[in-house]
């Protein structure tokens, strides 16, 4: 009888050979058990595993992002400087050929040299460190955000500095009841009380309202709640938006009025956002508003009661801060933007239509002017254009805005006397620039100007860097010395090159009119509200770039430009408006 062996737990072998075996057998399965679960760890497939071979030997496993979710950060140098050591491979697997594999190192697409399949794949990549942080942009966000540095936060001001001011609509201008212009949210009554015959023949159907051109604070703000990048959150922001009507808000106090009354609106704005903790991000430099008057009603230069405008642009304050108004003035925080027109679509089609109709129409007069003259102002050169045109009537047609007339004020007038010229007149009157510009571009007719102040050096943002691609230009000095005649100017002109003029003045249409607020936008198309937009978004972004390399701006922000109003790339100086 044989001898047995006894086994813990009381088990028995009859046969030593069948011991061994048993027991090696089990510790192979357990130590290849352990091996293979350590290895397949991170083929979950909605994971993917980074082997990183620094001298911990740590195997860190990272789910994949949402494409708008915010990128991993490293929480410590030491952590940051282990990374760099080197990702030897990365391993991934897909379900689906037909979804590109998700790779993502928080700020970055897919490496080129890894595509997608059903199997594991090995590769070799360089590991890019995640960029440092910007001093004053407090977030991080990934590419694959359509909104990553467009990021707009807008005030909740008190209500004093914008609607207040519309409830007393009657008394925000001395000769004008703006209450019917504050309507359709700034942009005035709809051009319905007229002929429908007659409206749809000049303009088409939709889309035209009796716009003042005092209105672009109240379209500007509701077309900036609209906004798609607009954040509640102001540590996202790019830029910040002050929704102060300063227009609105000077204009009922230009006349009669003394000087603390025009500024006590503006007093008041300063130091409440001075007092808001977004000031201190850049202390205002990447904060910005909009005025719909000319720039020099916000620049009165001394306290003397008979002294014009406020002088909210000159408080220390205000001189880090962006002011986009309607015409600029000599000092570089100061972006000239469009007028308002006539035109506010809500669909792109509406804009690609008119476009069609501005290509057809027949043009029979030469050149238009349409204004009244300023013999107060002895440099302006109205009166001589007026000449010009009376003696011209074979080839000029003029609308005579004297005072009492009621034609410059009908939107069906005025767009009907663009459309029958080739050529708009666009001397300057009580300042450089006049909404004329706008309404003449959107009728298709070429602009006529007679100093840079009128449109060069304003709406660079808007206009091509070349004005002989949309424009003629005619210095004023040779209508006052009487060298130039206007006529025979615009006679010599080859047809090709009007032809070339009119087709780019027709481009220009959509990014010099503001689509209605109420509308989601115009699809592909830009229009003046998207320019300008941008236009303060690379204005901010380039002045954050500058501080962050120790770049001083001191007063380079607000500095006076004794050059700002001479002929784009000539020697020709200008004097400086006063």
């Amino acid at each position: 009888m044989e001898k047995t062996i006894g086994i813990a737990g009381g088990n028995k072998c009859r046969n030593p050979l069948w011991f061994v075996l048993t027991a090696s057998f089990l510790i192979f399965i357990v130590l290849v058990s352990t091996d293979y679960s350590s290895l397949s760890s991170g083929r979950n497939f909605n994971r993917v595993t980074y082997y990183i071979t620094n001298f911990e030997n740590v195997i860190v496993t990272q789910d994949h992002h949402h494409p708008n979710s915010l990128p991993p950060l490293a929480s410590t140098d030491s952590q940051r400087s282990d990374q760099t050591k080197g990702i030897s491979y990365y391993t991934t697997t897909d379900t689906s050929t037909s979804t590109p594999a998700p790779y993502s190192f928080g700020h970055g697409s897919q490496p080129s040299n890894v595509t997608s399949s059903n199997e594991t794949q090995t590769a070799s990549v360089t590991y890019v460190p995640p960029p440092q942080d910007i001093p004053n942009t407090k977030h991080q966000i990934s590419d694959s955000d359509s909104c990553s540095g467009r990021y707009i936060y807008m005030y909740d001001l008190p209500k004093r500095f914008n609607q207040d001011l519309l409830k007393n609509c009657h008394s925000l201008q001395r000769w004008t009841d703006m209450c019917p212009y504050m309507s359709n949210m700034g942009l005035g009554p709809k051009l319905t009380g007229i002929s429908s015959k007659r409206r749809d023949r000049l303009l088409g159907s939709k889309g035209w309202f009796a716009t003042n051109q005092f209105s672009l604070e109240v379209i500007f703000h509701n077309r900036m709640k609209k906004y798609k990048c607009l954040t509640n959150d102001s540590s996202l922001a790019s830029a910040i938006f002050v929704p102060f009507y300063a227009g609105l808000n000077v204009g009922q106090y230009l006349w009669g009025y003394n000087a603390s009354i025009r500024d006590a609106s503006p007093l008041e704005l300063v130091k409440w956002l001075s007092n808001r903790p977004e000031w201190k991000t850049m202390w205002g430099k990447d904060h910005f508003l909009v005025g719909g008057r000319i720039a020099w009603d916000f620049r009165r230069q001394t306290d003397s009661d008979s002294d014009w405008g406020s002088k909210l642009m000159f408080l220390p304050e205000s001189k880090n801060m962006t002011l986009l108004s309607i015409e600029s003035s000599s000092w570089s925080n100061e972006q000239a933007i469009p007028y308002p027109t006539y035109f506010h679509p809500t669909k792109e089609s509406q804009v690609s239509e008119w476009q069609r109709r501005m290509r057809k129409l027949k043009r029979p007069y030469l050149f238009t002017f349409a204004g009244a003259p300023r013999p107060e102002y002895k440099e302006n050169i109205r009166d001589m254009v007026i000449s010009q045109c009376q003696s011209s009537t074979k080839h000029c047609k003029l609308v005579g805005c004297y005072h009492g007339a009621t034609k410059c004020d009908d939107p069906l007038n005025v767009i009907k006397v663009f459309q029958s010229s080739v050529f708009c007149l666009q001397p300057s009157g009580d300042s450089f620039t006049r909404r004329s510009i706008f309404d003449s571009i959107l009728a298709g007719c070429i602009p006529v100007f007679f100093h840079p102040g009128s449109a060069y050096v304003q709406y660079t943002w808007h206009f091509p860097s070349s004005p002989s691609e949309y424009s003629v230009f005619i210095s004023e000095n040779g209508i006052k010395e009487k060298k130039v005649l206007i006529n025979e100017t615009l006679l010599r002109i080859p047809r090709h090159k009007v032809v070339a003029m009119r087709e780019q003045v027709i481009r220009l249409i959509p990014r010099i009119i503001y689509a209605d607020p109420r509308a989601s936008g115009l699809e592909t198309l830009e229009d003046a509200f998207n320019i300008a937009v941008n236009g303060v978004l690379d204005k901010v972004d380039k002045t954050r770039r500058d501080m962050e390399e120790g770049r001083d701006l001191g007063n380079a922000f607000s500095q006076l430009k004794a050059t700002k109003f001479d002929m784009p790339g000539t020697e020709t100086r200008n004097e400086l408006p006063r």
